[in-house]
């Protein structure tokens, strides 16, 4: 039987014991000598689990034990993740993981490390929750010339624009529900101000183009800002605002990424994708549109996709899966320069002056919406001409771009 340990026993952990225990029958299937945990690292002791009679403070116990070829790290963030990680791929330890953190800030580091050890590191759990994407990408698209990768990434901030739109509650309302669902943290920044989409869509970015593109480099906008009045105006467009990640390959090979809300057109599939789902779409030069959909968080679902690695690590024990990502840094296309059209809400009182520097842009009228103010759609334009137009109005309550094809 293949010997593994978990790293961090909160939700995704515990999901991933559960999992192995309950699906063994269908693991064998797959991996005929079974999968077992022998070991459980946390700083906590869990009396009443099942599986407390596993659970170890010290890691050293799972390094020196010879038996152990897998580790899934499920406790996130950098640090000690990042050194405990290191640790065991230098023992030819293969580690599996759903910390999105550490693959973006780290991946190519670790992805040579197991190489020169002959061991794998694999995290298609930090990617779209339960969803197969980063396995089809590495394995099933590599005769692709992959030209887009755009979509929803985060569940918690779907869910929050999903319950603006349908029940017209404010961003805060929406908020604490999904803090009360258990979907969004109790210090929900991440999620919210787009920094867990951002290193998603570096990460996604990375595996598509085969070099590093650092998320702290991605121009990276959150949904605070968005209020009920602007669901009014999107309504009366026939569009929902998604907050979205967007990456496409430029004729020149650099690439131009994103993290933002967007306006959605109601015949674009991301339109109808709601509550905590994700929705991603791969475009390929010969296979066209793919599109992936499914949960991107939760205990199970993202417990599936790490087990799927943990069953891929064991079937390859002794052998490094390859992953094409270098620690060559790519700088991204300069973000001034993209062009898109914009919906922009500014003071009436500012009407002839807008007239005058959007010319040719339609108005758009809502139902309900605030009578002190005028909203419209501004044609293409880059970002720097949209920067150096609105900076000579007083107040712009809001800006938010189309998604183009």
């Amino acid at each position: 039987m293949v010997q593994m340990a978990v790293l961090g026993f909160g939700t995704v952990g515990s999901g991933v014991v559960e999992l192995i225990d309950r699906n063994q029958e269908v693991i064998t299937k797959t991996v005929p000598d079974g999968i077992h945990v022998k070991y459980i690292l946390d700083l906590r002791d869990f009396p009443d689990s099942p599986y407390n009679d596993r659970v170890t403070h010290d890691y050293q116990d799972i390094l020196d034990d010879g038996e152990v070829s897998v580790i899934c790290e499920t406790m996130g963030g950098k640090e000690p993740a990042f050194t405990f990680t290191k640790k065991a791929l230098a023992r030819g330890i293969s580690v599996c993981t759903s910390n999105k953190e550490l693959v973006a800030a780290h991946g190519p580091e670790l992805l040579q490390i197991a190489k020169a050890n002959n061991c794998s590191y694999l995290f298609e759990a930090s990617v779209g929750g339960g969803i197969p994407l980063l396995r089809p990408i590495n394995a099933c698209l590599t005769q692709e010339d992959i030209t887009a990768v755009f979509g929803i990434l985060n569940g918690t901030t779907n869910y929050i624009l999903t319950r603006m739109e349908k029940a017209g509650i404010s961003f805060e309302h929406a908020l604490k529900e999904a803090q009360e669902k258990g979907y969004a943290e109790r210090n929900p920044e991440a999620d919210v101000e787009g920094h867990d989409p951002c290193r998603k869509i570096a990460i996604l970015s990375s595996l598509i183009s085969g070099r590093t593109i650092r998320y702290e480099d991605i121009p990276c906008e959150g949904i605070s800002h968005i209020t009920t009045d602007d669901f009014g105006y999107a309504r009366a467009m026939n569009m929902a605002i998604k907050l979205l990640g967007v990456s496409r390959k430029l004729e020149d090979g650099s690439y131009s990424v994103r993290t933002a809300p967007f306006l959605v057109r109601s015949d674009h599939p991301l339109h109808s994708v709601q509550d905590v789902f994700n929705g991603v779409f791969v475009h390929g030069n010969m296979v066209d549109d793919l599109m992936f959909y499914g949960r991107g968080a939760g205990k199970f679902p993202t417990a599936s996709a790490v087990v799927s690695d943990v069953m891929e690590c064991a079937r390859n024990i002794g052998r490094n899966i390859p992953i094409l990502w270098a620690d060559e840094v790519m700088q991204i296309a300069d973000p001034m320069k993209e062009s898109y059209r914009y919906f922009i809400r500014i003071s009436k009182e500012e009407e002839a002056k807008a007239h005058e520097v959007f010319k040719g842009s339609p108005v758009i009228h809502a139902p309900g919406a605030p009578e002190d103010e005028l909203a419209f759609v501004t044609l293409s334009m880059t970002e720097k001409e949209l920067q150096d137009a609105v900076s000579s109005f007083k107040t712009v309550k809001q800006c938010i771009r189309l998604l183009q094809d």
